[in-house]
């Protein structure tokens, strides 16, 4: 049991971290010239998984922008894609949510365990 305990607690830590990168890149789709950043998942030995957030350097789309002066400046703005972004985030809640669930089941054998052995 303590397996699956490591287990699920290291799945909610990457899937959090996968959460928290889905939230900053969704609030920041407006601001000009923000890379998005991605989180890749690995296992971890013996059992778990770890997480590593890169920053993804390809261009944002490019727009006018007129200055105070009259004169129109070309900027970047942001390359986070929301069509991207939002079903992975429900995605990665939804991982949440199983790593948490198997914690919970994991914490319930433990108790059982213990009321019989006692």
């Amino acid at each position: 049991m303590i397996p699956a305990i490591n287990s699920a607690s290291s799945g909610l830590q990457a899937f959090g971290t996968k959460i928290h990168s889905n939230a900053n890149n969704i609030a920041n789709v407006s601001s000009e010239g923000y890379k998005k950043s991605r989180v890749t998942l690995s296992s971890q030995a013996p059992q778990g998984v770890s997480a590593s957030v890169e920053t993804i350097d390809s261009p944002g789309s490019m727009s006018l922008d007129n200055t105070n002066d009259g004169n129109n400046t070309l900027v970047e703005l942001s390359n986070v894609d929301l069509a991207e972004e939002l079903p992975d985030s429900q995605a990665n809640a939804s991982f949440y949510q199983a790593n948490l669930k198997t914690l919970q089941t994991a914490d319930e054998m433990t108790a059982t365990l213990l009321n019989i052995k006692a």
